[in-house]
């Protein structure tokens, strides 16, 4: 039931991600999802010590890991315009 849940909470994540960098015409339901959970891998690596709280790919769904999953799919979108279009938008 947990990976049921990722691919929920990591689609809306995403797609939240994905507004906020202004790229969610370019990619779809597939892209959000993947950006979700790898965000939220990225941000359980970078921030997760910083604030002390799990990420949705821990089993902990509190708000705070929520927040911190949704600044790791931003950052990860950053990341990937830095990298392919040549600037963070």
């Amino acid at each position: 039931m947990s990976f049921i849940i990722w691919i929920v909470i990591g689609g809306i994540i995403g797609w939240l991600a994905s507004l906020v960098m202004k790229t969610d015409a370019q990619q779809g339901l597939f892209l959000n999802v993947v950006v979700g959970i790898v965000g939220a891998l990225l941000g359980g690596w970078l921030l997760s010590p910083l604030f002390g709280v799990g990420t949705i790919n821990a089993d902990d769904f509190s708000l705070m890991s929520l927040v911190v999953s949704f600044l790791g799919a931003v950052i990860l979108l950053a990341i990937v315009n830095l990298v392919f279009r040549g600037r963070a938008r």
